[in-house]
């Protein structure tokens, strides 16, 4: 997975439609989530679209997330949520401030309100995995 950065330098090169297909190209990169794993319990509410996402604690305490969206454009802000805070460690998660890695990206600007409601909702899931991780 690309670093927020370089995703960022890349996004800011472009205008309206070319970043709605980065999203989709990004969303298309997400690492597959098997179905089984696709349960309410995994499910992100208050998203507009269904997200999924599941935590996979690696060695250590770093953080592996599988995600998946019934949304490309959807599955693309996954895609971004994810490259900020992917195989970092627990405690680095937990104390970061993944909003405001998110920020540049401008995204409540770009997008639909009802693409973007569940964003804060999936920043706090990834959050909370993370502290219960680093609390362990």
């Amino acid at each position: 997975m690309r670093s927020l950065d370089d995703i960022f330098e890349e996004y800011d090169f472009l205008d309206g439609d070319d970043r709605y297909r980065l999203l989709i190209d990004l969303g298309r990169e997400l690492e597959p989530m098997p179905d089984p794993l696709k349960t309410d319990a995994t499910l992100v509410r208050g998203c507009s679209a269904s997200v999924w996402v599941y935590p996979l604690p690696q060695d250590g305490d770093r953080l592996h997330f599988l995600a998946d969206s019934n949304a490309a454009i959807t599955k693309g802000i996954v895609a971004l949520v994810l490259a900020a805070v992917q195989d970092k460690p627990a405690t680095e998660v937990a104390a970061m401030d993944i909003a405001a890695a998110l920020a540049p990206f401008d995204l409540t600007r770009q997008l639909s309100s009802n693409r973007t409601q569940g964003v804060p909702n999936m920043i706090a899931l990834v959050q909370d995995t993370a502290r219960r991780i680093a609390d362990a």
